[in-house]
């Protein structure tokens, strides 16, 4: 990662000694003066300030005298191609101060060789559009469609009941498929659904995430094991499409009667969707539209499809793939401009705006309501809409968005701010609302020297062991760091326990799921480093995910974990560089809920169509012959799209639905039976 951190403080004379002195750039100048006279350079030295105008001003008015070339083209004279590369460094070393400040103030993260280009193209990603490598710009879905479909797609989900419910990624997405039949934890054999989840299309940094998309679910009594999956920076999502736009109305209603069909015809069991919190509560304070997500979910129930739904209450469309953008509510925007404390913050003092920080969890900042009130006002908003279909069965699964991407874990590893895989990220604990409680632990420690930050952590992009905290034998497991460890990890631990409590109350008699991502990068150093910063307090010397597990068996909820899947199925991805192991984190998260008896749930990160990769997450939900009976209990299939549907690629899904359900299936010239498990989206 050295390598890396030294673009970011590239010697800027480095850059502006880098000129290339074509003869190609030089032809095109002739070729834009057809009658022998030099072009004017105002405008062009204009735009890099009057000093660079001023130097180049006599040649403005420079005219060359015929020449015996001949035909449209002409021979310069070599002073005039030395006046043209004199220039030429002049441009490039204006841009090389330019991208040098972007880099270091601007916290953009451009290539050493970066051309005005570049830059441009950074601007409108962060402006929301998308920018493709061959230059060609187009507003993304959510900036195109302000007042169009932007949320609310529905996703794939596939879920099978199983006698045996024991269980089990991170941001961003939008309508997934949910087991139906779960209760509890206590009572797993009551939930029997077959769902497989697959979404339509979204996504990009970490200012949002947008999903509101439809997953189909197939539920099946089945055994399923773990399932190992890549969550790398907080919600991957795929692209999705959104069928909610943000005046909470359906789009394209008959495009998603269609797609339905499809889906059921396949024998999934239902859909997921994000019900987004930046839509349904956007204009002011507990007035809340639902109008959209009434609809849609009728058209769910009139396909006889389970829904299992997630409380989303962070923001869309700045994750890795993300084409939809869905903020926060604007009041809550409109108080984060006069006091953006209210966000989680790095400690450059960054913002980062996706989600609320947790230290407003008890702070009544939100127009008299603490954040954890404003939550509670909203999920039991929704529990009273929706009555009707708690009642009949079809909300089989309520997932609680605890964090980015709704998952349970600090913004650590945020793209727009710069980070990179395999970065270790930063803590983020800098609003003074958290700075505030680490005040207090720490003079309740007797140390209120304590009551800050690591100093010696790195920034986004380090490597462990360019870093005194997290090397080997770094502070992290001195007397400090593990002071400061055990509040940061203990601050996402109660912030989960207060959300989950209201959920339970809200919903009571449902199932209640959280979401948790696998951070697996660095897991085969002593410290875990990025999982450190993510908040999971899990060094070789410690298993950090227990303290989960116990508060999420408290409260009844199941978890859904989704962690690396590239190695299962067979990408062509090398963990070795980051000391990565996804799946040795699968199995020491998933063991900790099935220790306590906690329904595990899981889905895939990459996108599936061939056999192969089916067939690795086929094995992949279910131990072989686990006498004990762990498995996953549902498991979400991503995601719902044209590419899914056509030709090959649906008769493999069919395939892969089957089996999941546990009927026969002939392969090659063997016919292989499935065993029993559960899919969800």
């Amino acid at each position: 990662m050295a390598s890396e951190m030294q673009r970011y403080v590239t010697n800027e004379d480095d850059e502006e000694m880098d000129v290339k002195e074509e003869d190609d750039e030089d032809e095109d100048e002739d070729d834009e003066d057809k009658n022998g006279t030099m072009p004017a350079m105002a405008g062009f030295d204009g735009a890099h300030g009057s000093s660079s105008s001023n130097m180049f001003q006599h040649h403005q008015q420079y005219q060359e005298p015929p020449t015996p070339c001949g035909g449209s083209r002409r021979c310069r004279p070599l002073e005039e191609k030395e006046r043209t590369k004199l220039r030429e460094r002049q441009r490039r070393a204006i841009t090389a101060k330019i991208l040098a400040g972007l880099r270091r103030h601007g916290n953009y993260n451009l290539r050493v060789r970066a051309d005005i280009n570049d830059v441009i193209a950074a601007l409108a990603r962060e402006a929301g559009w998308v920018v493709l490598p061959d230059g060609t710009t187009f507003p993304s879905k959510s900036h195109s469609q302000v007042t169009g479909a932007t949320g609310g797609t529905p996703t794939t989900m596939v879920t099978s009941s199983s006698s045996h419910i024991p269980t089990q990624h991170t941001p961003p997405a939008s309508l997934k498929g949910t087991p139906s039949g779960f209760q509890n934890t206590a009572n797993h054999s009551a939930c029997q659904m077959k769902s497989v989840f697959i979404p339509t299309s979204s996504p990009y940094d970490s200012s949002s995430t947008a999903r509101s998309q439809t997953s189909a679910m197939v539920a099946d009594g089945q055994d399923t094991q773990n399932d190992p999956f890549l969550v790398g920076s907080g919600d991957s999502i795929d692209k999705q499409l959104g069928v909610i736009n943000m005046k909470s109305e359906l789009v394209d209603a008959d495009g998603l009667v269609k797609q339905l069909r499809v889906l059921k015809s396949t024998n999934v069991d239902g859909v997921m969707v994000d019900c987004w919190w930046g839509i349904v509560e956007a204009n002011a304070p507990q007035d809340y539209n639902w109008n959209g997500y009434k609809r849609l979910f009728q058209v769910v129930r009139e396909h006889k499809l389970k829904i299992k739904v997630v409380m989303s209450f962070h923001e869309c469309g700045g994750n890795i793939g993300d084409d939809v953008c869905i903020p926060l509510p604007h009041w809550v925007s409109e108080i984060g401009r006069s006091n953006p404390d209210i966000y989680f913050t790095d400690r450059a003092g960054r913002r980062n705006p996706e989600c609320l920080s947790w230290g407003i969890d008890k702070e009544r900042v939100l127009k008299g309501r603490t954040a954890v009130e404003v939550y509670f006002d909203y999920m039991r908003s929704f529990r009273v809409e929706f009555d009707e279909f708690f009642e009949d069965g079809i909300i089989s699964m309520v997932e609680v968005g605890l964090g980015p991407c709704g998952e349970l874990r600090y913004p650590s590893n945020p793209v727009k701010h710069g980070w990179r895989y395999p970065g270790v990220g930063e803590f983020q604990c800098y609003d003074q609302y958290l700075l505030k409680g680490l005040r207090k632990a720490a003079e309740a420690r007797g140390h209120s020297f304590w009551a800050r930050g690591p100093d010696n952590a790195g920034s986004y992009n380090s490597q462990p062991q360019e870093t005194g905290f997290f090397c080997d034998g770094g502070d992290y497991d001195g007397y400090y760091g593990r002071f400061f460890l055990n509040w940061y990890s203990q601050v996402l631990v109660d912030h989960a326990d207060r959300v989950l409590s209201l959920a339970k109350l809200a919903f009571d008699g449902t199932c209640i799921a959280a979401k948790l991502s696998g951070i697996h990068w660095w897991y085969k150093t002593s410290s875990h480093a990025a999982e450190l910063t993510a908040g999971f307090y899990n060094p070789s010397n410690r298993d950090g995910y227990v303290a989960i597990a116990a508060m999420l068996k408290k409260h009844g909820a199941a978890l859904n974990f989704k962690c690396a899947e590239m190695s299962m199925l067979e990408q062509a991805v090398d963990f070795s560089e980051a000391l990565g192991d996804p799946e040795g984190l699968a199995w020491q998260v998933l063991n900790a809920a099935w220790d306590v008896s906690l329904p595990v749930c899981s889905e895939n990160a990459l996108l599936c169509h061939d056999r192969g990769g089916y067939n690795c997450l086929l094995e992949k939900a279910k131990l072989l012959n686990d006498p004990d009976g762990k498995h996953i209990f549902a498991f979400t299939y991503l995601r719902l799209g044209p590419l899914l549907i056509d030709g090959q690629n649906f008769m493999e899904f069919e395939r892969f639905v089957k089996r999941m359900h546990g009927e026969a299936v002939l392969e090659s010239t063997v016919v292989r039976e499935s065993r029993q498990s559960s899919l969800c989206a």
